[in-house]
């Protein structure tokens, strides 16, 4: 059988963010219906979280629920940031802290806004 099996956790984090130049770049200050120039301005989003780490067998090689933890204490105790970033942004850097405790696994990550409008990534080991 060819497989491929992936735990994943879901969470959610409250925090603010701005995306810089939104306010004055033509390309989001359009004036018209498309305008995002407020994105420009500090602002409060819950961003929700999918993370996938590929596992080998089937029996709890990663236990889900202290995978979930550990990620969640990363922003927690300040080792990650939400400030400033794109979903995009968020998502590499998130990558980094997870290859380095589950080496050689393929991971994806979904990071979205309210759950509405987002990224996903896979990363290849």
């Amino acid at each position: 059988m060819n497989k491929k099996t992936f735990v994943y956790c879901t969470f959610q984090k409250e925090a603010y963010h701005k995306f810089p130049g939104a306010d004055t770049n033509p390309k989001y200050a359009t004036g018209d219906e498309y305008d995002v120039s407020h994105l420009g301005f500090r602002h409060m989003h819950y961003f929700n979280f999918k993370v996938w780490v590929q596992v080998t067998h089937e029996n709890r090689q990663i236990e889900f629920i202290q995978m979930r933890r550990w990620i969640e204490n990363l922003y927690s105790k300040g080792i990650l940031e939400l400030d400033n970033q794109s979903c995009e942004m968020m998502s590499d850097a998130l990558y980094e802290k997870l290859i380095d405790r589950y080496p050689g696994m393929e991971i994806k990550i979904d990071i979205s806004e309210e759950g509405i409008n987002g990224s996903y990534t896979e990363y290849q080991p």
